[in-house]
């Protein structure tokens, strides 16, 4: 059975999934192509007659080994496009709705994560089947375009951050047209996992945005390199390995001439530079939002500070052991003595690269702290904490607090259900909740959650959560205990995990060893 729908660019036939009516890969923006690569997205063009909307779109393009650094066997194309072709021609989103009826429903709107290198809206980790039955909202998940086409920064482009633009224009199609497929335009929440809650985080902090959404869920967010230095340096490692001259209107026109397969190898070689070099994740992407004095007029963190969100509700939080996921991409991690630790910690904390002496601090800390909970304190086991908070950790506690004082409904959350995956080596790792979030258990970061009774129990209360929030601004629901927000003073935090409950400033004592640094 199909359904269709009329929106003021043409209508559109969707298609009937589990009693939700399910329409994919509809454009919100003319593909970035030609002239258009490299510029802001413009609005889609219309067209006569019915528009098949029952398949997704092409990913966007990311790489031709995008994901080859994982395992296979465990993380082969799970955050990458899986088996959907890539292309320019991209920019779609896709609604799971339980009806197109007018009903002014709630909208909830994904931001994929992959460290702005890898990733869809369209992967099945996010079919939003559950997740809209289960509260009876409309649920969007966009793609935007990733890494070298999203977020390569130079002068002569005249523009930047075309990978945050993107999600802003999905946001105003959504207040354009979503009304049509049953969803209320002044019920918006953005919601992501790493570099989709990245991406939350700097919409939030992007003037363009301002009135497009009403609530936000920011899952794992984490600090990158924003600042101008870090990305010329890398759009000049792009234009050397193009042999192009730097930053002229002549340069602008050769990028949007060159095949997007030369991108892409540049953007791979750059890549691997960086992994040999030892960065990992989003880090070893050299790609990020970046602070342009125009989409992203500073940090996120300093303009929410600044009370740029003051009206929107913030529900965020952390994996336990999120870095852990990165060590089983890379299995020497594991393997650390108490030299290498040192050494990788000079390249993540902040001036332990000029002294060796800061690292040697942070390592006794960590260490002093494990063994009084009695956690092993192995160089691995203290790396993989320590990246953890330096990444994510401490720079969601620093966003929480800065939203805090501007706005009383922000919710934390700390996710701790320990994969058993690995001998466990996965801990709590990162990605984890997301089958826990859309309640889907047959992909293999399922697999890797655990199913079983006690991760539906913790399913059903964190949908519930995240629906909750996203009708009224505030998580709680009879499924869980009562929610504390988060202040500065007391820093309550919802533990998500086999057993949940509010806990005051949980591992304090790591947020105020990297306060000592600031």
């Amino acid at each position: 059975m199909s359904t269709i729908v009329e929106t003021s660019y043409g209508k559109l036939e969707g298609v009937e999934q589990d009693g939700l009516a399910v329409f994919r890969g509809i454009p919100f923006a003319q593909p970035p192509v030609g002239k258009l690569r490299y510029r802001a997205p413009q609005h889609a063009e219309r067209w006569d007659g019915v528009r098949d909307a029952t398949q997704f779109g092409p990913a966007c393009p990311q790489g031709p080994r995008a994901g080859a650094e994982q395992p296979a066997s465990v993380f082969g194309g799970m955050f990458a496009q899986g088996e959907l072709e890539t292309s320019e021609v991209c920019l779609t989103l896709s609604v799971w709705t339980p009806g197109a009826d007018g009903a002014q429903r709630p909208v909830m709107v994904w931001i994929h994560g992959g460290g702005f290198r890898t990733g869809t809206g369209s992967s099945p980790m996010y079919d939003a089947v559950r997740l809209a039955t289960r509260g009876d909202v409309v649920v969007v998940t966009i793609n935007y375009r990733l890494a070298i086409f999203g977020f390569l920064h130079l002068a002569s482009l005249e523009g930047a951050n075309f990978g945050i633009l993107d999600p802003v224009a999905a946001l105003e199609w959504v207040r354009d047209e979503i009304a049509a497929f049953g969803g209320d335009p002044d019920q918006v929440t953005i919601f992501g996992e790493s570099a989709g809650a990245k991406s939350v985080e700097t919409v939030l902090a992007t003037p363009a945005s301002k009135g497009l959404y009403h609530r936000a869920i920011a899952q794992s967010t984490y600090r990158a390199a924003i600042e101008p230095e870090a990305a010329a340096l890398t759009a000049s490692k792009v234009l050397a390995r193009l042999e192009l001259d730097a930053g002229d209107a002549e340069t602008a026109e050769a990028l949007r001439a060159i095949p997007g397969e030369r991108l892409l190898e540049a953007q791979q070689l750059i890549q691997e530079e960086a992994m040999a070099a030892g960065l990992t994740g989003g880090a070893a992407s050299g790609f990020a939002p970046v602070i342009d004095g125009d989409v992203l007029p500073e940090r996120p963190v300093d303009a929410i500070a600044g009370g740029i969100a003051r009206d929107v509700p913030l529900l965020l939080g952390t994996n336990l052991d999120e870095s852990k996921l990165f060590g089983a991409m890379m299995p020497a991690l594991r393997e650390l003595d108490e030299a290498g630790l040192v050494q990788r910690l000079t390249a993540v904390i902040p001036g332990a690269d000029r002294d060796e002496a800061v690292a040697r601090r942070a390592v006794d800390a960590y260490r002093a702290a494990r063994e009084a909970r009695g956690e092993p304190a192995g160089p691995s086991d203290i790396w993989f904490a320590i990246s953890t908070d330096s990444t994510f950790g401490y720079h969601s506690s620093r966003v929480a607090g800065a939203q805090s004082a501007r706005q009383e409904r922000t919710y934390k959350y700390l996710f701790t259900w320990q994969s058993e995956a690995l001998d466990g080596a996965l801990g709590a790792c990162h990605a984890l909740e997301l089958p826990f979030v859309f309640d889907n258990w047959d992909n293999p970061l399922a697999e890797i959650a655990g199913p079983g009774a006690k991760a539906s129990a913790l399913a059903r209360g964190m949908q519930d959560a995240w629906l909750a929030f996203a009708k009224t601004g505030d998580p709680n629901h009879e499924g869980l205990p009562a929610w504390d927000r988060f202040d500065a003073e007391t820093r309550g935090t919802m533990i998500l995990g086999e057993r949940c409950g509010m806990q005051s400033a949980p591992l304090e004592e790591k947020r105020l060893f990297w306060a000592s640094l600031s």
